[in-house]
């Protein structure tokens, strides 16, 4: 990706991650002597898709020093809780989750505790950390994910508490070991960090500036995934629109060449920031066969002083032009968004202009959530005379006008046949998979049908997931 075609800086040596390995082996054999019958670890990640590629990363670096994964905490000799600082909710919950193993630790001293994540990241949960939580082990953030073993090594050969929260750009670590938590869907990440700091938002604090993993490793990677048979490949970036920026190497093209990748396998990519959105990529999408027609586009408001003062970098008009070309090169296009209820200094009359972008946009589905204030930022230190309970109410407004969207989209599927994704087995009993579209559909099978493609014929429609019937094929 560069002129002289050599790695970026932020691209961390392989020594380096080769000494890691090194750490890796010395704690196997530590563990070997501290956990005769075998050492047990315990990985709950919270937050977005990216904190769970990065927990994916911390088992498989687990496994590699000798851990073999559990579905509980319960018996478990080590506790990692991978953490998300996105809203004040996630914060609170993880302090409630961390205070209920101050028991486990004083019933067995061996066990260790670990924070890591976006979460930790930030001096001030950090240090809350150190002073009110005396039994955590060890606390790293974001940059310093690959350097577990050297870590877990220190703790275990020092008796002492860990802390390691450098503030810095970040980096990008290749080769780290891999556990992934399904056979047939994979995350990929091709880029981390951000360089758009909404007003509101703690990634570029958290995750640091943009870099982008280098193109070729990501398609290797790719196409080792789908030699291992996964059906279902999500690109993952803060921003995937900006990655290769400042190169001759954009996401309209990466995402052309996995497309060439030869195999019977579906593309995903979020999330999308509509300031980077082209309409090269929208017609790259169209053109790609293995690129699902469905686009995450967050446009967090529909009125043009709220997006300013979030500092989103386009207007209400910009990205409805972009929606409109979307549909016209995809007909069929599946649009989901994320928007931000009660921004600080939000009028009533401003949020109308977002219930009116989603009639307009006819989104499939949203991820719609009331201003949290978060530390550090700018919307922190903003006037925010609106009280929660009034938001509440537009909140409640907002969802009643999508889901009778939903309800008028989804009962126009009926009578169609779509090609879906066995996922699982559903509640009821029914198998569950999901659409090019990414909505959920169920119906009577086999459960060895799951991680496979089937073509399925809609028969009912729930608003938010649909009912169907196998097609014989």
């Amino acid at each position: 990706m560069t002129a002289e075609n050599k790695k970026p800086s932020y691209i961390i040596d392989n020594g380096i991650i080769e000494k890691q390995r090194e750490y890796s082996s010395l704690v196997s054999t530590l563990i070997s002597n501290l956990y005769p019958a075998g050492a047990k670890a315990f990985v709950h990640t919270y937050g977005c898709q990216g904190n769970v590629a990065d927990g994916e990363r911390l088992e498989g670096m687990l496994v590699e020093m000798g851990y073999e994964l559990v579905d509980s905490s319960e018996n478990a000799d080590l506790i990692l809780y991978n953490t998300c600082a996105i809203r004040e909710h996630a914060e609170d919950r993880l302090y409630g989750n961390v205070g209920a193993l101050k028991g486990m630790k004083s019933a067995n001293p061996n066990l260790k505790i670990l924070l890591c994540g976006c979460m930790m990241q930030q001096k001030h949960a950090a240090e809350k950390i150190k002073k009110s939580y005396p039994f955590v082990d060890i606390v790293f953030g974001t940059h310093a994910v690959y350097r577990l073993p050297e870590l877990l090594y220190r703790n275990l050969t020092s008796g002492k508490r860990v802390f390691e929260i450098t503030d810095e750009d970040g980096s990008i670590a290749e080769n780290l070991p891999v556990h992934r938590d399904s056979s047939f869907k994979a995350w990929l990440p091709i880029m981390y960090g951000c360089n758009n700091f909404c007003s509101y938002c703690v990634v570029p604090y958290v995750r640091g500036r943009e870099r982008s993993r280098e193109p070729e490793d990501v398609i290797a990677e790719a196409r080792h995934l789908v030699k291992l048979g996964y059906k279902d490949i999500t690109l993952l970036g803060q921003n995937v629109n900006s990655y290769g920026k400042g190169t001759d190497y954009n996401f309209a093209r990466l995402l052309s060449e996995i497309n060439e990748i030869e195999g019977d396998f579906r593309i995903r990519f979020m999330t999308s920031h509509p300031k980077d959105c082209t309409f090269e990529l929208l017609d790259t999408m169209a053109r790609c066969d293995k690129v699902a027609k469905h686009l995450h586009l967050p446009f967090q408001s529909g009125n043009n002083r709220v997006l300013k003062e979030m500092n989103r970098g386009y207007t209400r008009e910009k990205y409805l032009e972009l929606l409109s070309y979307a549909y016209k090169v995809m007909p069929d296009l599946s649009v989901t968004s994320d928007v931000i209820v009660g921004f600080p200094g939000e009028t009533y009359e401003e949020f109308l202009d977002t219930v009116s972008l989603v009639r307009e946009a006819g989104f499939t589905s949203m991820y719609t959530f009331i201003f949290s204030s978060r530390p550090g930022t700018k919307a922190s230190l903003m006037d925010d005379p609106v009280s929660r309970e009034e938001k509440g109410r537009w909140f409640k407004e907002l969802t009643d006008a999508q889901e009778e969207i939903a309800d008028s989209r989804t009962t126009k599927m009926i009578g169609k046949t779509y090609r879906v994704l066995c996922e699982g087995i559903s509640k009821g009993g029914l198998i569950e998979g999901r659409t090019e579209g990414n909505i959920i559909i169920e119906f009577p099978g086999s459960p060895d049908l799951i991680g496979s493609f089937r073509n399925v014929k809609v028969s009912e429609s729930l608003i938010w997931i649909l009912r169907g019937e196998l097609v014989n094929e």
